[in-house]
């Protein structure tokens, strides 16, 4: 990887990188987000999501997550207040006529803040409640996490099971190495909210400061594979995550870095492998 970033094109103060979201939207739902599909799976199954479960998915995104609990018979509800062009997507998946014989008509998908869900599927409360992004590879990213949680608790019954995902240790996460390029890149502007380790309780102080009793735990390995390293970095750039880079550098830099930091994970049929490990953890509410 070069050792010295050229740094082209700065923004002007207050200016964000042009970005085509609706194009970044469908990349995130097409390529990065089935990267936590054994994530999913792995919850529904130890909570035993099904027929009769009423689950509210909080970071909704493009819906995966919620269209897999509903098809295990979950009536789901998701609610993201923070990209509309993935909340579109999600609703473009739930709709009753894309499903044929087993249409939904119980599936909501809201834009906006928890207590807006309220109104979503009837009355609570609700069975499950979800917060399925991960946190613990930048410094700050479970930030306001534990405020979402505790305004999403009202909506859950005494004693539901709330989830919260987070990276698990960076020597057994490929991909952290490939995401330290965002934070060299996005450094020079930013000043804070840098790199982080995971650290071994994370999720827990974030249940904690929500009011949320810990109730168990465990780990999922979800490899990030692709057909190709372009493939890899459309997926990358989804997540967000080097969008502070873009803004110090620009597009091409950003590509650049990421391509190279990629290299060590390209196989000889040309497809990408990063072996990862997601931790989960369920608490309970009140």
């Amino acid at each position: 990887m070069t050792p010295t970033l050229v740094r082209q094109q700065l923004p002007r103060p207050g200016t964000a990188p042009r970005v085509d979201q609706c194009a970044r939207a469908r990349d995130w739902a097409e390529i990065q987000e089935r990267m936590l599909v054994p994530l999913y799976e792995a919850v529904y199954r130890r909570l035993d999501v099904g027929s009769g479960t009423r689950l509210l998915g909080l970071g909704c995104g493009s819906g995966l997550a919620l269209l897999m609990a509903a098809s295990r018979g979950a009536a789901v509800t998701g609610v993201d207040g923070s990209s509309p062009e993935r909340t579109a997507l999600a609703r473009e998946r739930l709709l009753p006529e894309g499903w044929g014989a087993h249409a939904r008509a119980d599936a909501r998908v809201v834009e906006g803040a928890p207590e807006d869900a309220a109104r979503a599927l009837g009355a609570p409360p609700y069975d499950v409640v979800t917060a399925f992004e991960p946190i613990g590879c930048l410094a700050g990213d479970s930030e306001g996490l534990g405020e979402l949680l505790a305004r999403a608790t009202p909506l859950a019954g005494r004693g539901a099971p709330v989830v919260l995902a987070g990276w698990g240790p960076p020597e057994r996460c490929a991909t952290s190495s490939v995401l330290r390029v965002a934070t060299k890149l996005a450094d020079p502007l930013r000043g804070t909210g840098g790199w982080r380790l995971a650290l071994r309780d994370d999720l827990e102080e974030v249940a904690q400061r929500a009011g949320l009793r810990p109730d168990g735990s465990g780990r999922v390995s979800c490899p990030f594979g692709y057909a190709n390293v372009d493939n890899a970095v459309r997926g990358l750039l989804s997540t967000g995550l080097f969008d502070a880079a873009i803004a110090a550098t620009d597009p091409v830099q950003v590509n650049k870095e990421l391509t190279e930091a990629l290299h060590p994970y390209r196989r000889q049929d040309g497809t990408v492998w990063m072996p990862n490990v997601f931790r989960y953890l369920i608490a309970r509410t009140p």
